[in-house]
């Protein structure tokens, strides 16, 4: 009875260890083995220990005035101011008449009698013909005006400072121009002829003719007036320039609109 009593006490004891290492086994072979195909699992960085922050007293600053620093304004290089020239006012010439004339509407005796001059009268010269034979002047005694003579005045100051003056001429509307202009070349002739214009005896002044024409191998300036209805220039062909002229119907208040004359 003791000795089965020993057997069985036996075969629990070597049960239980039978059972143990059931169970070591196991739990060994339960764990996967890896292999070298797998891929390795990333480290995982160590995660720093969190360290509470050191408690701060805060301390009063004092708040931060905001100081406006102004902008730097560049001053202004100084220029230094030149001196100032006074520009001389330009004194026209003077005429003093020195016997009776005439001063006329254009540079020339053709053109019609503007004003009366008088020895002793006086008046300012404006302006001259390029020659500086004719004298555009302002009269003392009338509002407007008129050309007179270098010859029959006496000048005082310089006439060869002043420009060139076109000439301007009274326009009459009372009568038309001339019709039928044709001028005429024969040799170093040139006659320019016209119609007729009906005007009254009292307001009929002819025509006046402004011509350039070639003499001594240059173009010459000149005016002419008549009471035909034709003129005959002396007009060599020896000239770089063209001839050329205008043709007015005159009466006694001024001149119509100019016509061109065709110079051959």
């Amino acid at each position: 009875m003791q000795r089965i009593l020993s057997y069985i006490g036996l075969s629990i004891i070597l049960g239980m260890l039978l059972s143990a290492c059931t169970i070591s086994k196991a739990t060994r072979t339960s764990v996967p083995t890896e292999t070298s195909t797998s891929t390795p699992s990333p480290t995982l960085p160590s995660t720093p220990t969190q360290t509470d922050p050191p408690t701060t007293i805060p301390t009063h600053t004092p708040a931060r005035m905001n100081t406006r620093t102004p902008t730097q304004t560049i001053s202004p290089t100084q220029t230094l101011t030149p001196s100032i020239t006074p520009t001389p006012t330009f004194t026209f010439p003077t005429i003093t008449a020195l016997m009776q004339s005439n001063c006329r509407y254009g540079p020339g005796k053709a053109y019609l009698y503007a004003w009366g001059m008088y020895a002793g009268d006086n008046g300012t010269v404006w302006g001259r013909n390029a020659s500086g034979t004719w004298l555009w002047i302002q009269p003392d005694n009338i509002n407007y005006q008129c050309w007179i003579a270098a010859s029959v005045v006496e000048i005082h100051g310089d006439i060869d400072t002043l420009r060139v003056t076109p000439v301007r001429l009274p326009v009459s509307t009372q009568y038309g121009p001339p019709q039928g202009v044709i001028a005429v070349r024969e040799g170093d002739s040139v006659t320019v002829s016209w119609g007729r214009v009906v005007m009254t005896e009292d307001d009929n002044r002819g025509y006046l003719i402004e011509a350039n024409v070639c003499q001594d191998d240059h173009l010459v300036w000149m005016a002419v007036a008549t009471m035909d209805t034709f003129y005959t220039f002396t007009d060599e062909t020896t000239c770089l320039e063209e001839s050329n002229g205008l043709l007015y119907t005159v009466e006694k208040h001024g001149y119509t609109d100019p016509v061109s004359i065709s110079w051959p």
